[in-house]
């Protein structure tokens, strides 16, 4: 019997990680599923870019995975049963073999990847899940997107956040749809994690733009028309843009995997996690300490070495050939601010920003050549399928029953229309 990896979530994290596996592993050995809710792979680094009004063309994530050997399942997962090595999922289309019952069908594993990303964090704040738009997944970019285009020259926005998110998306909005009023909501100061110069740069890019900046505001409810801040005062807006954060889903904790407060799994240093040693996990969903003793923050460089670390680690322990270590690392941060402006403000040991960083143009492209790096490895995952090795462990003993495979006979780098049970 082959091994059975399944993937879950095919974003920088999983589908680099899918690939990579695919390329190093006899397909006489093993079996490699993937899980993702959406047919296209998203760059979501650029879905601000989306939601501003620009046209990227997405990748169909058969085409990624085609001639790999890789099965796609496009299905959202509803559970995971680490106990009997299954995961429960449910077609993405809402297609009649969802099942009877309407639970969807099983997955059975041998080694599972959880990379199933995070989404928007309402932070508990009335309204937001009403009213607010948020950039965290390509539909409610769209979302977006539709609500922009529906306003007339003068309409607000109202971006809520100061992360990188709220910083790009305010500033790709301001430059691609000039007839609107928009206003970035900082908690604290603007560009506190950046140097002065950073600062002083990203302050300047703001007054460029016509953007106007509410410091050391909370908000305390957003309402269709606008928002209400701690403070007692209320700023109107036709399009309120939340980006305060991101959460991971409660799949993980409800399976009984060890997790953090926030629903993160805990991992060792090769992304295996501490409860359960058949499942890793990579990307943000995954809490682990960088090489500066922090913890790595939920970001697709975050996404990258997460993965590295999973594929070695999986690889090691299915070839017998020792896990080894991926160097963990966050070496700064790259914010566009348009398109032809942007900052690139690397960090010290203390993830603390060094004094100096490189603006403008030069940081547009730095960044837009990191994007593409970022798009090519994760599209292009497996380089040619070059080196597959047979792994040395033992076929695994399923003599329990409980694993339930996915539909035999599936052609290689196709999504599962009607998957049916063994």
């Amino acid at each position: 019997m082959k091994h059975r990896i399944v993937v879950l979530g095919a974003g920088y994290a999983g589908a680099y990680a899918a690939g990579n596996l695919a390329r190093r592993l006899s397909p006489a050995d093993t079996e490699i599923t993937v899980v993702n809710a959406e047919p296209d792979f998203v760059e979501r680094l650029r879905l601000h870019e989306i939601a501003a009004g620009r046209e990227i063309e997405a990748r169909k994530l058969a085409d990624v995975f085609a001639g790999t050997g890789i099965r796609l399942h496009l299905a959202r997962v509803t559970a995971v049963d680490p106990e009997r090595q299954a995961v429960t999922v449910t077609p993405a289309d809402g297609g009649s073999d969802a099942g009877a019952d309407g639970l969807g069908y099983e997955l059975g594993y041998d080694t599972l990847l959880y990379a199933l990303g995070s989404h928007g964090d309402d932070r508990g704040v009335p309204g937001v899940a009403d009213h607010a738009f948020d950039v965290s997944a390509r539909p409610s970019a769209l979302r977006l997107r539709a609500r922009l285009d529906g306003l007339g020259e003068g309409g607000t926005v109202v971006v809520v956040g100061d992360g990188l998110t709220g910083i790009e998306t305010a500033t790709e909005i301001a430059e691609s749809r000039p007839g609107l009023s928009v206003t970035l909501v900082a908690r604290g100061e603007l560009g506190d994690r950046l140097s002065a110069g950073a600062r002083s740069h990203l302050r300047r890019a703001c007054d460029r733009l016509g953007i106007t900046v509410v410091e050391h505001t909370a908000v305390e409810a957003v309402e269709a028309t606008g928002i209400r801040c701690a403070d007692g005062t209320a700023l109107r807006s036709d399009a309120t843009v939340w980006t305060a954060g991101f959460a991971v889903a409660p799949l993980a904790a409800a399976a009984g995997l060890e997790v953090t407060a926030d629903g993160r799994i805990l991992v060792d240093r090769t992304m295996r996690s501490l409860s359960h040693p058949n499942v890793y996990a990579a990307g943000d969903s995954v809490h682990t300490l960088g090489e500066n003793g922090l913890p790595l923050p939920m970001s697709c460089a975050s996404a990258g070495f997460t993965a590295m670390q999973a594929v070695k680690a999986i690889m090691g322990t299915l070839t017998g050939s020792g896990t080894g270590t991926v160097k963990l690392a966050y070496p700064g941060n790259h914010i566009s601010l348009g398109r032809r402006d942007g900052i690139l403000q690397l960090v010290d040991g203390a993830a603390q920003a060094k004094p100096t960083y490189t603006g403008g143009r030069k940081a547009a492209r730095i960044k837009a050549a990191i994007l593409a790096m970022s798009l090519w490895t994760t599209s292009h995952p497996t380089f040619g399928l070059p080196v597959r090795r047979r792994h040395t462990v033992p076929a695994p003993d399923r003599s329990t029953g409980h694993a339930v495979p996915y539909a035999p006979d599936t052609p290689a780098g196709t999504a599962v229309a009607q998957p049916r049970l063994r």
